[in-house]
């Protein structure tokens, strides 16, 4: 869920606890939409993340953000070097309950005199924002995303440009306004589904958090509003209520809602979500923590998909350009299907050469071909303009054009296949990466195998530090280790398993290479179901069920001279069919 505006009241909080006061250190812009504020405050040094991404904007103090800073220092960074670097935090706020934070800071200018200015953070999805202010004026300085009348007709967002606080949604703010007969009017006012109703009206209330209400209130959240009843309405609010009363007086509960079976986080916020009894809560001293947590993977993966976009674009487009080619090549390979029957016309014409003249279309002569029917006939075409010798030729010149062309054809297809393979599985892997470093180590793989090209600064390709497969443990404890891509692959069928081990791949699917550290006669068949389900999972067949995966000691595995890095062929396999299950996945992951 997004960061609502009670979770923000929260952060606040805590803010203003750790860093009213404090002296801004240093100032980095890591993402062309994220800042990192280091906060020196009564001897200790804080990290603030504001970010406004479009898909994850938030703000929290953070204890393990890790990301590299551009070599060029963007605009917007110097801006706020410039006027913020070496100020003090003067005071943290809120708009009401709006997702909308205020920083003001005081900072030396260039004559020394000591000046107000407002760090804005806007928290609003795909329009938020970060605005320097000048206090004084009310004058934008500048932002990280600048708006101009062309893009926004309502609020334009540009250096020397007034500063307008975002358009309200005109809700109720429950911290300085909550009465019973006000609830009742203003949720009965349009029907709808009472937690919307309550998220619609009142300000920095979610829908988690409508939600929850109605839970507490054991009310079906989706009955109308129409059909509620007084007692019912009353129940609601004495849950809001209580609700917002620890609000007011900063009794937190920050938590994460987590599916342990899938190992993914759910939901979180700042109070109990009591309507997850179902699932496991972990409890976080700071909303900041909790708030990282549950963010972090997020951003990652959503940073991960950025940055592999280029790569995805690419692979996707030759995928489409060699499927199509494969395609029309398949087709003319059945259309050389005909080249028997024009050697066939031609051997026939030649037993009855002596019936041919010159000026004839056609001519019907016996089949000796048909083997069920010695009387059968069989008319064939013949060009008026050729002598019989003549079309003769021709057919057998047919004959062996389409011949060739089935050899060069069947080379091709081949060819186009292993590509085809090859490529898939890169995509594979692209879709599987958990890390910069992963998705780097692909992108040199395509640099060398000549699908990326090389800028020209660059004399050669970075160095990566190699990854590690991943590794699961099966229920009797054996390892069994998966690679997510073709380097990782490579180096575990050739270097990271001995000859007795157990390989594993799905047949004939782009998918990763398996091994059990056990050989064919010591491993049990729990464990070698287990391996292939996992095989099956990390290949393309992910959604699929009963997918085919092939199995051998891995001494039968064999990488060609040339082959593309990941491509191996195998013999002496066996196929056992299995269904891929993320839980199960999960819960073997060591």
């Amino acid at each position: 869920m997004a960061l609502d505006g009670l979770t923000i009241y929260g952060i606040i909080c805590e803010l203003n606890t750790t860093l009213k006061g404090g002296k801004i250190d240093k100032i980095t812009q890591p993402e062309k939409d994220e800042v990192l504020l280091a906060i020196r405050n009564e001897g200790k040094t804080y990290k603030l993340l504001i970010s406004a991404s479009s898909s994850n904007p938030r703000i929290y103090l953070t204890e393990s953000y890790k990301k590299e800073n551009p070599l060029k220092a963007p605009m917007f960074l110097m801006i706020l070097r410039k006027y913020l670097q070496g100020g003090r935090i003067i005071s943290i706020s809120q708009e009401g309950l709006e997702r909308v934070i205020n920083i003001d800071i005081e900072a030396l200018d260039d004559l020394k005199t000591p000046k107000l200015r407002t760090l804005s953070i806007e928290i609003m999805g795909r329009h938020s924002n970060i605005i320097l202010v000048d206090k004084e004026s009310n004058k934008i300085l500048d932002s990280i995303k600048r708006i101009p009348i062309t893009i926004s007709s309502v609020r334009e967002v540009l250096p020397g440009k007034e500063y307008k606080f975002a358009p309200s949604q005109n809700k109720i703010n429950p911290l300085s306004n909550l009465s019973l007969s006000e609830f009742k009017s203003k949720l009965t006012e349009k029907d709808s589904p009472v937690y919307k109703a309550i998220y619609n009206s009142y300000d920095g209330i979610s829908p988690l958090i409508a939600k929850e209400i109605c839970y507490r209130s054991s009310i079906d959240l989706d009955l109308s509003t129409n059909l509620i009843s007084d007692i019912s309405l009353e129940r609601i609010f004495n849950s809001f209520e209580r609700i917002i009363n620890q609000i007011k007086n900063e009794i937190f509960h920050p938590c994460i809602v987590i599916d342990k079976r899938l190992d993914k986080y759910i939901d979180f916020s700042l109070i109990k979500l009591t309507m997850y009894e179902f699932l496991s809560i972990e409890n976080y001293e700071s909303i900041s923590l909790a708030t990282e947590t549950f963010y972090s993977s997020k951003d990652r993966n959503e940073r991960l998909s950025q940055k592999s976009m280029s790569m995805r674009k690419l692979l996707q487009t030759k995928i489409d350009r060699l499927e199509n080619k494969l395609g029309k090549q398949l087709q003319e390979m059945n259309d050389t299907d005909k080249m028997e029957d024009y050697k066939k016309q031609a051997d026939l014409l030649t037993a009855h050469i002596y019936m041919l003249q010159k000026g004839m279309d056609e001519i019907t002569v016996s089949d000796y071909y048909n083997q069920e029917d010695s009387s059968a006939e069989i008319t064939i075409k013949l060009d008026i303009n050729k002598t019989p010798s003549e079309n003769i030729q021709s057919l057998y010149k047919k004959y062996n054009k389409l011949k060739t062309r089935k050899s060069e054809l069947s080379s091709q297809i081949s060819s186009a296949k292993e590509e085809l393979m090859y490529l898939q599985n890169v995509m594979l892997s692209i879709e599987s990466s958990e890390s910069l470093n992963e998705l780097e180590e692909i992108r040199t793989e395509l640099y060398s195998e000549g699908y990326l090209k090389l800028k020209t600064s660059s004399k050669k390709v970075k160095a990566i530090e190699a990854s590690a497969p991943m590794q699961f443990i099966s229920s009797d404890n054996i390892t069994i280790l998966v690679g997510k891509n073709n380097k990782q692959n490579d180096e575990l069928t050739t270097k990271l398993s001995s000859p007795d081990d157990i390989w594993l791949h799905t047949k004939d699917i782009p998918g990763s290479h398996v091994i059990i550290k056990a050989t064919l006669d010591t491993v049990t068949n729990q464990t070698l179901e287990e391996a292939a389900e996992l095989a099956a999972y990390f290949s393309k067949a992910r959604m699929s069920s009963k997918v085919a995966v092939d199995y051998t000691a891995r001494k039968n595995v064999k990488k060609p001279s040339g082959a593309k890095p990941g491509m191996v062929i195998y013999d002496n396999q066996t196929t056992v069919f299995v269904n891929p299950d993320e839980e199960k996945v999960v819960k073997l992951r060591a």
